[in-house]
């Protein structure tokens, strides 16, 4: 079976087409009340937009995930001044009748090489930030709260989420704007959630992962000489897969 990436690539530009044209008639009325600020027309060519692609991207390593939620309070605290784990831009799901490794799912924003939330917004609120690095985050000022990307989001639980408090949709902008955060975020810069995390085990890269590579194996020798195992099944024993081949190495 195709994954879920492939096959929104492959449908690409149908989807586009159809939501263009239903952004289209619902925005034909909104239009007018706005002004103008419909991002997308009416009538536009049948094919696919072309997105520039991100220069960071977050990867995750669920099975070394200690459920602890600090990566959920650092990005509240980063972007909104409280510790809020439902106002996080990351969220960590665990199922205490679970069993590992598939107890715990770290669900992050995987900046799409086609953002079918940008493409979906009416407004331009949701859009590729060409001046940091092209990462795609929500101007808060422009957003109507239609929750068109929400909806958009080709991933359970939606990437994009409804911030209760300030009622508007909020996206994971790799910290590029964290005004209770002192740091410079964004590609080149630092992440609250990977600064942040106890066990390391969120990474920010600059090349475009693999489908299957958000969520990755970023355990390490260190990791081993914990005495975990190292590999994803978890049936390893880590004084043969680490410490062994640790000492080997010297």
């Amino acid at each position: 079976m195709a994954d879920k990436n492939q096959t929104v690539d492959e449908t690409a530009g149908k989807e586009i087409s159809r939501r263009q044209f239903v952004t289209g008639l619902g925005g034909a009325g909104i239009g007018v009340i706005l002004g103008g600020l419909i991002a997308k027309g009416f009538i536009l060519p049948d094919e696919a937009v072309a997105f520039p692609v991100s220069q960071g991207y977050l990867v995750v390593d669920s099975k070394k995930c200690g459920e602890c939620q600090t990566c959920m309070l650092m990005c509240s605290l980063a972007h909104d001044g409280v510790a809020n784990p439902s106002l996080s831009r990351i969220q960590v799901e665990f199922d205490p009748y679970g069993k590992f490794p598939s107890e715990v799912a770290v669900n992050q924003c995987h900046q799409c090489v086609y953002p079918a939330c940008v493409d979906a917004c009416p407004t331009g609120a949701n859009h590729v930030d060409t001046k940091h690095g092209n990462v795609r985050r929500i101007d808060p000022a422009k957003c109507i709260g239609c929750e068109r990307c929400i909806q958009a989001c080709p991933y359970t639980p939606s990437r994009v989420q409804w911030n209760f408090e300030k009622k508007h949709s909020q996206k994971c902008d790799l910290c590029v704007d964290t005004p209770y955060w002192n740091e410079k975020g964004g590609p080149g810069g630092k992440q609250a959630c990977v600064e942040s995390c106890p066990m390391n085990a969120i990474s920010f890269v600059s090349v475009t992962p693999a489908s299957t590579d958000y969520d990755t194996n970023l355990r390490t020798m260190g990791w081993a000489f914990l005495g975990m195992p190292v590999d994803d099944a978890g049936t390893q024993d880590p004084t043969v897969s680490g410490l062994q081949a640790a000492v080997s190495q010297k």
